[in-house]
């Protein structure tokens, strides 16, 4: 039984070690209440209560993998700002190590501002740069990652698309993976899949796998079948993991594929749920569980967090009582 196989994988295996590499960002929310229009414009005013500043992107990979039980390490960059702090003392209260954060001076620290009014985001305020990282510096980040990369079990790749994750740097930290045997998992972004090739597993959504592989639409099981073979084709991963929102999570090989039924029943808010997947599938693998099985497991973890407001995470014992249940 899966559920007594989780606790037992959970509470007498050694604590895995899990390197996550990626863009690191702050969530930012505003909570509050709107009664009234702005006279100024037909806007909602809203008189704010409350807030609260969350670590996103990589950094709530690391989160999840952290209340899920793993060691983690987290590479990547910041700029030289307020809001860099902000991110590293975060990083530090959920025990976290972040010596490999690299602070940019020609970047800012990524920020997401949400506003809520009740159970309801009504606008999002997005500060960031989104360029490159310098040769020089992915150089100094990849030195700096090399010794770690070699005593984790697992290597997460969390790209949100916003300048650390090149084509060159991603291509350079799978090289290494695969020449040392270590599985990298990659949660990608963007149209260009060719600077993942060679990860063990990608886990894009729906949406993100119909843009990759240039498909007019997914809708059918016959489509995603279609375009999941592009990107198996191009990038020579041995799994892609689709999210699939309500209809639950795909695990395509160039063989043969499996749906698993999502197992949500309320959903408030998916922000972060893709990255409570990516975590849980790495965890999972990290200690021996197979993809079916880890895949399952994520989606447990993952209607779990969607039931909460923001960028939330899960536990082992959640977990438990989700497969429970189902």
């Amino acid at each position: 039984m899966l559920t007594e196989k989780l606790y037992q994988a959970h509470h007498n295996n050694p604590t895995p070690n899990i390197l996550v590499i990626g863009d690191l960002m702050l969530d930012h929310y505003l909570f509050g209440s709107a009664t009234r229009l702005s006279p100024e414009a037909p806007v909602p005013i809203v008189k704010a209560n409350r807030e609260s500043k969350i670590i996103g992107g990589a950094a709530n990979v690391a989160s999840n993998l952290i209340d899920l039980g793993a060691k983690v390490y987290l590479g990547g960059v910041v700029g030289n700002d307020e809001f860099a702090d902000d991110v590293k003392q975060l990083l530090e209260a959920k025990g976290i190590n972040s010596q490999l954060i690299i602070n940019d001076e020609s970047r800012v620290t990524t920020v997401k501002t949400r506003v809520i009014v009740g159970n309801h985001q009504i606008v999002r305020i997005d500060k960031e740069d989104s360029h490159n990282i310098s040769a020089e510096l992915e150089s100094s980040l990849f030195a700096f990652l090399s010794p770690y990369i070699q005593k984790a079990d697992i290597v997460v790749i969390s790209d949100y698309n916003k300048g650390l994750i090149t084509p060159s740097l991603s291509l350079r930290i799978i090289k290494f993976c695969q020449s040392i045997g270590k599985k990298i998992l990659v949660d990608p972004k963007g149209l260009d899949y060719s600077k993942y090739e060679g990860a063990f597993l990608i886990k894009p959504n729906r949406k993100e796998l119909a843009e990759a592989a240039k498909s007019e639409s997914i809708s059918t099981n016959e489509d995603l079948v279609k375009a999941a073979h592009v990107i198996l084709e191009a990038t020579k991963a041995s799994y892609l993991i689709v999210t699939l929102s309500e209809a639950g999570i795909a695990i395509i090989t160039k063989d043969d594929y499996k749906i698993l039924p999502v197992a949500a029943t309320e959903v408030y808010d998916v922000t972060g749920a893709g990255d409570t997947v990516i975590a849980t599938l790495a965890y999972c693998l990290a200690l021996g569980f197979d993809m079916e099985e880890s895949a399952t497991i994520a989606n447990h973890a993952a209607s779990i967090v969607i039931k909460h407001i923001g960028s939330a995470t899960t536990n082992i014992e959640e977990i438990i009582a989700s497969l429970k249940n189902d």
